[in-house]
Parts: C-alpha cells; structure tokens; sequence
C-alpha cells in the first residue's frame, strides 16, 4: 500500500510540476507586442506608445536616418554641411528638394532609411543638412 501512496502522490506531483512548467513557458513565449491595423479594433489599443507632440527636430532626423550616406557623401548622396552643392540643388526650389527626398532619386529610396518619417520632419532634415 505504500508503494501504491507513493506513486500517487509522485504522479500528482509530476502533473502540478508540469501545470507550472508550461505556465513558465507561456510566460517566456508570450508576445511582446501587437501590430494593430488601422479601421479594425486592437486588443492592444490601450498599450499603444505614447505619440511624440511634434515633429523630429532635423538634426534627430539626420542623425538618425541620414547621417550614414549624407555624412559621407556614401553612392553620390550631397554632404551635409556642403553649401555648394544643397544651394545648387535648392535652387530647384525647397519643394522639388523635398519631393525628391519623399519619392527618391538616384540610389536613394523612398523617405531615405527613415520609413516613418513626415513630410515636416524630412523637410527639417534638408532644412539641418544644407545650412
């Protein structure tokens, strides 16, 4: 009869122990995070990340995003800082200067690296880089 206690109470435990195991799992896995498409309703609407008040300042957005080619003039990108070459470029106008940077040209794509970036915030950019 001990025997038979024994094995009860090891397989109770092995079951309680497993209960525990798998919620520690769950816990490890669980997601850290929703992607919450616009017109349905997110469950993690609540949790959402507090929107900034304004636009980037243009030496965040280039430092970010744009130093990397436009510091170093990387595949023909204008330096930053080089006043020849944004006034030729500005000379277009500010608005064809900005449309480029929105839409690409040459090697660089749309909006640069910086997918998320405005139209104001893009424009503070040029705005940083051709003083």
């Amino acid at each position: 009869m001990t025997s038979m206690m024994v094995l009860a109470l090891s397989a109770l435990f092995s079951v309680a122990n497993a209960n525990t195991a798998d919620a520690k799992i769950a816990e490890r896995i669980a997601p850290v995070g929703a992607v919450c498409i616009e017109g349905t309703e997110c469950a993690a609407a609540g949790k959402a990340a507090a929107v900034a008040s304004g636009p980037r300042s243009g030496s965040d957005v280039y430092g970010t995003y744009c130093a990397a080619c436009h510091g170093t003039g990387a595949m023909g990108a204008p330096k930053s800082g080089d006043s020849a070459v944004w006034k030729s470029r500005l000379a277009k106008g500010f608005d064809k200067t900005l449309a480029n940077a929105l839409n690409g040209i040459n090697m660089m794509p749309p909006k640069g690296t910086c997918g998320d970036c405005s139209e104001a915030e893009l424009g503070n950019a040029i705005k940083h880089m051709s003083k």
